[in-house]
């Protein structure tokens, strides 16, 4: 099985929403697609607002689409972009 790395960019629904809880819950429902989490960071956006980008070993057979339907329905997230998608080597 391919592997690729697959960045993506979630924006809370405010500057109050707890971003340890939604990265736990990332790791819980990737494990759906057999992908893992690889790394997450916070990034300043503006008036108080975090982004948490993540990192995710993500297999290539399936759609980009399945992870941003399927972590689009966690409790707290607003949107969801496609920073960075590109085959994994090694």
């Amino acid at each position: 099985m391919s592997i690729a790395v697959l960045k993506l960019k979630i924006m809370p629904e405010s500057s109050d929403t707890n971003l340890d809880a939604i990265k736990t819950e990332v790791e819980k429902r990737l494990t759906k697609f057999k992908a893992k989490l690889h790394s997450s960071e916070q990034e300043p956006v503006a008036f108080g607002i975090k982004a948490l980008i993540v990192t995710i070993a993500w297999p290539e057979k399936e759609s980009t689409d399945s992870a941003v339907e399927e972590l689009l329905h966690i409790s707290g997230v607003s949107s969801i972009d496609i920073i960075d998608y590109r085959r994994a080597f090694g």
